[in-house]
């Protein structure tokens, strides 16, 4: 009976050791963000379709700022009342996902 006692208590000693939390164990997360560059361009510069693109699906939106990159890729910043919104478009107004 005693040997019984005492291996159920080595046995039980031993799980909790494994379940035990490593002590100094830290996890290191580096990121990097790609992001195209985007230069800021007038209002007037930005093709019909573009502007046509965001007063269909964006109705009652003003359009605040206006970015491009290399690829004719453009940034509009619109706004309803004090909500803010970023849209990428392509340059036949298609929106993109990003």
């Amino acid at each position: 009976m005693k040997k019984l006692i005492l291996s159920a208590a080595i046995i039980l000693g031993g799980l909790s050791v494994q379940a035990a939390i490593p002590a100094g164990t830290a996890s290191t997360v580096n990121s990097i963000v790609v992001q195209d560059e985007y230069t800021e361009v007038a209002s007037d510069a930005v093709p019909a379709a573009v502007k046509a693109t965001v007063e269909k699906s964006f109705p009652n939106t003003k359009l605040e700022k206006v970015y491009k990159n290399a690829k004719n890729e453009y940034k509009l910043e619109i706004s309803s009342g004090d909500k803010k919104y970023t849209v990428f478009t392509d340059a036949s107004g298609n929106i993109i996902k990003k």
